[in-house]
């Protein structure tokens, strides 16, 4: 299954119908789906934390947010999850490029691939890290878990992740 479509299947099966985005490589062909979509509202940002306040206030305005992202904005964005969306209980669903891992061949990028599962740990934020075949199932779990909850929560995606078609 194409990687990008089973994320984009995900969106669409949790009624998700705005999405904020940072530009990253590997969410590309997810970003193209989204956009093409008339029935999610698609603003690209230019900061993380900028994604997450915007994502809160489509939320009070009846909205079903995603931000897209790579792991190392998640660093970015730790003060407006925790001061906004975990203090109020905004959900927020969080499509996580998650670099740094195996394989990673940017070395810059290897320190915030190791500390991403612990900082959602330490923040209480529930994820997933599914594969291609899961993830239409994955997302839907965590945009569940992000509303009931009144939290964020992060589907992971690794390289391997998009490696698979």
């Amino acid at each position: 299954m194409n990687p990008s479509l089973a994320v984009y299947q995900g969106l669409k099966h949790a009624g998700i119908n705005f999405a904020t985005s940072v530009p990253c490589a590997n969410l590309q062909e997810l970003l193209c789906l989204i956009s093409e979509d008339d029935e999610i509202i698609h603003l690209p940002v230019t900061r993380e934390e900028e994604g997450v306040g915007i994502c809160a206030g489509a939320w009070m305005g009846g909205r079903r947010p995603v931000l897209l992202m790579q792991n190392s904005g998640l660093g970015n964005s730790i003060n407006a999850l925790a001061s906004l969306d975990m203090l109020y209980a905004v959900p927020l669903l969080m499509i996580i490029s998650h670099r740094g891992g195996d394989g990673e061949p940017i070395i810059g990028q290897v320190p915030m691939g190791r500390l991403t599962v612990p900082l959602l740990e330490a923040m209480k934020i529930p994820h997933v890290s599914p594969g291609p075949e899961d993830a239409e199932e994955s997302v839907a779990w965590a945009w569940n878990a992000a509303s009931s909850a009144g939290r964020p929560a992060a589907v992971l995606l690794d390289l391997d992740f998009w490696r698979q078609t």
